[in-house]
């Protein structure tokens, strides 16, 4: 097996994730996910673990609050 088994390269990653590969570009800019480069061809490369993990938090619902609106 190889090391780069288990991580799935930007087009790959962003169908998996049901997103635009630039939001994967920006996601690796501001550090919300982590990108690694492949080494022969510098291609970026998600790990499918990581991008599991944001599917499930994603999938969380929000905390809401109880209180009623205050009304204007």
């Amino acid at each position: 097996m190889s090391k780069l088994d288990g991580y799935l390269r930007i087009t790959e990653a962003a169908e998996y994730l049901g997103v635009s590969p630039n939001t994967l570009r920006n996601w690796g800019r501001s550090g919300k996910l982590a990108e690694r480069r492949h080494p022969i061809n510098g291609y970026r490369l998600y790990s499918r673990e990581e991008l599991d993990h944001i599917l499930s938090e994603a999938q969380q619902p929000k905390s809401t609050s109880l209180r009623k609106k205050k009304p204007r």
